[in-house]
């Protein structure tokens, strides 16, 4: 069965495999120059046996360092892409240059390939950036606009921020060697955490200082990091890519390494009312396990046992009181109950009733008359008082 393409599908699936080329480097000349109020613009291309359609589009037409003119002679990087519409091949451009800049182009691709070789381009060899840097390095011209827009935008993002100026000539002869030694002073002081690489637009030439090999290697040499911001957006140097993060402008290297500073105080204010419910928290646990302690320690105290041990010793002094004289009660009414079963045998209780305890003269008890002579003395004990009495005669009971 056939595969009947419309118009439609033909072009996009083209469009398609247009956009999977990689974006390429063309010279020609310029022609049929249209600025229509959208901001984008529209041209031919051409060489003397051929021309192809181009589109820039505004946000990159805005970046362009020069006036583009019909006739001009330029060098422009763009992708291939297809107008569906139309079915036209057309370049879609990311950045023009005067065409005498093709020599350095050559160059900077040259060094490009050398370096990507050795891996110092590679993702992995770069370095991250300090969450929360405390001083910036910037090596830049004490006098250009690129320093003014640094300091700028750091004072507004974070004013506590301290800030070093490694200053350097940025364009000229004796420019590489200026940057070159700067970076080395900031990595040999190591008194930042992070180095700004920064200098405002211009030209292919007026920016060449940074696609010197020496600055190239000099920034992967240095300690710290280096974030570089060198011309516009549209700019890129060999600095760029070998640094460890590259920033579209110096104004953009500067926010990507200085912390937002109102996000800062919110975060701190957040954090403090943390620690100060932590604190709170961890204050009342101390509070109860003080009280906790100062309780165990009054019940172990020695004046707390000591009045322990006294109210112990009172207590027992009391049972010992009440037990005495419990016992005591018992003995005297035991007691008494002997001396009345004694008072009940005594021979007083029977001298009372009557009788009398009958003695000789020397004390002996007498139980019977013929115990004694008739004369002697005798003595009769009654139940109040004594009598003394001579024997004058004897009876017998049974007389």
């Amino acid at each position: 069965m056939r595969d009947v393409y419309t118009v439609s599908r033909l072009n996009a699936e083209v469009r398609g495999v247009l956009e999977g080329f990689p974006a390429l480097w063309i010279e020609g000349e310029i022609s049929n120059l249209a600025r229509p109020a959208s901001g984008h613009l529209y041209f031919s291309l051409k060489d003397p046996a051929a021309q192809v359609r181009c589109a820039m589009w505004r946000n990159r037409a805005g970046g362009l360092r020069f006036k583009l003119e019909d006739g001009q002679q330029v060098l422009l990087r763009a992708r291939i892409g297809l107008y569906e519409p139309r079915g036209e091949f057309q370049l879609i451009v990311e950045a023009i240059e005067p065409a005498g800049d093709g020599v350095l182009r050559q160059r900077f691709e040259a060094l490009r390939a050398l370096l990507a070789a050795e891996g110092l381009l590679d993702a992995a060899r770069k370095r991250p950036l300090p969450a929360r840097p405390r001083r910036i390095g910037v090596v830049t011209s004490a006098s250009g606009a690129a320093l003014h827009d640094v300091l700028t935008t750091l004072a507004r993002r974070c004013p506590a921020l301290s800030v070093t100026l490694y200053p350097t000539s940025v364009q000229g002869a004796q420019s590489v060697d200026e940057i070159v030694a700067a970076l080395g002073a900031a990595g040999t002081r190591a008194e930042c955490d992070v180095v700004l690489l920064v200098r405002g637009g211009g030209s292919l030439e007026d920016l060449w200082s940074f696609n010197d090999e020496r600055v190239a290697r000099a920034i992967v040499a240095c300690p710290v990091p280096v974030v570089c911001g060198v011309g516009h957006e549209v700019d890129v140097t060999i600095a760029d890519l070998v640094a460890d993060l590259r920033a579209p402008t110096p104004t953009g290297a500067a926010e990507l390494v200085s912390p937002d500073g109102a996000e800062l105080l919110r975060a701190s204010s957040a954090l403090r009312q943390r620690l100060a419910h932590a604190w709170k928290r961890e204050l009342r646990v101390l509070v109860e396990r003080v009280g906790d302690r100062a309780r165990r320690l009054t019940l172990q105290h020695p004046g707390a046992r000591l009045a322990q041990r006294g109210q112990r010793l009172d207590e027992l002094e009391l049972r010992l009181t009440a037990t005495a004289r419990l016992a005591l009660e018992r003995r005297r009414s035991r007691l008494g109950f002997a001396v009345q079963g004694l008072g009940t045998l005594s021979p007083l209780a029977t001298l009372a009733r009557g009788y009398a305890i009958v003695t000789d003269a020397q004390g002996r008890l007498l139980r019977d008359a013929t115990a004694v002579a008739v004369g002697d003395d005798i003595e009769a004990r009654l139940g109040r008082g004594r009598l003394r009495a001579r024997v004058t005669g004897h009876r017998d009971d049974d007389a």
